[in-house]
């Protein structure tokens, strides 16, 4: 099994468990921060990275049509966040040295 399907795989599982959001900080934590950053250094960015995912999911849910069935401006609205994503990603794996390692 590849990387990319097992961290899919763990991913639903995780969300499941309601774990989704601490699941994406681990695969930060790893990828991106000094392996011998402190107690006080990684409860600030666990913060700041929950607080960055409750901004985005408590956007989506205040701009989304109150209709039963998503309209077209919802489907936009989550396009251009897609997009957003899309580029800091991108952006992230080039500085980090892990292009192409994502999808």
């Amino acid at each position: 099994m590849s990387d990319t399907e097992f961290l899919r795989r763990l991913a639903r599982e995780l969300v499941d468990k309601g774990k989704l959001i601490e699941a994406g900080f681990v695969s930060y934590r790893l990828t991106a921060m000094n392996p011998r950053a402190g107690k006080t250094q990684l409860e600030e960015t666990r913060m700041a990275f929950f607080a960055g995912a409750q901004h985005l999911f408590g956007s989506i849910m205040g701009i989304l049509d109150d209709d039963r069935e998503p309209t077209a401006e919802d489907l936009r609205r989550m396009d251009v966040i897609s997009d957003e994503l899309k580029i800091f990603i991108a952006e992230f794996e080039r500085k980090h040295g892990l292009a192409g390692r994502t999808q």
